[in-house]
């Protein structure tokens, strides 16, 4: 049934107004009251046409949403959480944001959450510990957020964030690669096959890997990824190179200490971009083509890797899709569905200029 109007309520309406434009007591804020007056209707019509009810009258909402814009009426946030215990706003705890990855994984999230007329509510772990995860926890707790996202790099991480037991939903971000209820993530171990199975699709007899920091997960399932396919092609399984730590420094110096030995690799698949970075400097200083003498793929496709000499063939991560499967999750766990899950994203290989058939 539509919501009945009230009888308007013109000498109410009229005091609000004249005691001054958009405020009804002195200097202080419009209140529901004060709209009710302006419209005609009742308090908890104002209240239902604010909450999007969908039985009321067009002409009444409209009546209400002239009387919100000639009030300059803005809800009170506060209120409306203590009422309905909703706030609009996800909980979002991440470390490592000085790193490409969780960073551009937090503007995917924070451009689906606000299409969806979410906020966030964003916390940092200064150390990947218990006592950090859970004082973050409670932090963005108190802020009353309907769900949290973790945004799980390191394995420890992964652990302590599976522990928690809050009374909201949690939804887990590149921690669980296996797709489980409840957690989103790129398919890092498709996206290592992709670089893998391009170079050996080349001509490459093996690919050389350059991993990142051991304690990230994205780190093994790369690797995980990069030794699957070169084991499906029965192509050799060189060792590792000395492990970077994301960096264009780490990326250089491992491969200068990999060109101090016997180095016979046509192939080498970096496990981030920056790291390719310092390898494409170090093999340029040891008077090594690229891609004449040695190929190279990255992983991440930063805004820079096309701009690399030469333009660097990497992996790509949509991470705008990844915030939007994020969102999904929560707003599906939000209606209750418990066991929410999304597949994982899947990732492109880009093919540039630093990637070509080996030299006869």
């Amino acid at each position: 049934m539509p919501e009945p109007e009230v009888g308007p309520r013109r000498s109410s309406a009229k005091t609000a107004t004249s005691a001054a434009p958009g405020r009804s007591h002195g200097n202080s804020p419009p209140r529901m009251e004060d709209v009710a007056n302006i419209a005609g209707v009742s308090h908890q019509t104002v209240s239902r046409v604010l909450n999007d009810f969908p039985k009321i009258r067009p002409a009444t909402r409209a009546r209400v949403l002239a009387a919100i814009e000639e009030l300059g009426y803005r809800r009170n946030t506060a209120a409306r959480t203590l009422v309905t215990r909703r706030s609009g706003s996800i909980g979002v705890i991440t470390a490592d944001m000085n790193h490409f990855g969780p960073a551009s994984i937090m503007l995917g999230l924070e451009s689906a959450s606000r299409a969806a007329g979410y906020s966030l509510s964003l916390e940092g772990l200064p150390e990947i510990s218990a006592t950090a995860l859970r004082h973050a926890v409670d932090r963005v707790l108190d802020q009353a957020v309907e769900a949290v996202v973790i945004i799980v790099a390191h394995q420890a991480a992964l652990a302590l964030a599976q522990s928690l037991d809050i009374e909201v939903p949690l939804v887990l971000v590149e921690g669980d690669l296996s797709a489980t209820p409840l957690t989103a993530g790129v398919d890092q171990i498709a996206g290592a096959r992709l670089a893998t199975n391009h170079l050996l699709d080349l001509g490459h007899q093996s690919v050389v890997h350059l991993p990142g920091p051991a304690d990230w997960l994205e780190v093994a399932a790369r690797r995980d990824g990069w030794r699957m396919a070169l084991e499906e092609r029965r192509a050799p399984v060189p060792a590792l190179m000395v492990e970077g730590d994301w960096t264009s420094r780490s990326g250089y110096q491992a491969t200068r200490a990999m060109l101090a030995e016997a180095f016979t690799a046509t192939a080498i698949f970096a496990a981030n971009d920056q790291m390719a970075l310092g390898l494409l400097r170090a093999l340029h200083e040891a008077g090594l083509r690229v891609p004449g003498d040695v190929s190279v793929v990255g992983f991440d496709d930063v805004p820079e890797s096309g701009y690399f000499t030469p333009p660097l063939t990497t992996v790509r991560q949509d991470f705008a899709e990844l915030g939007q499967r994020i969102m999904g999750l929560v707003l599906r766990r939000l209606a209750g569905e418990l066991d929410a899950s999304e597949p994982l994203v899947e990732p492109l290989l880009i093919i540039r200029s630093s990637t070509a058939a080996p030299a006869s």
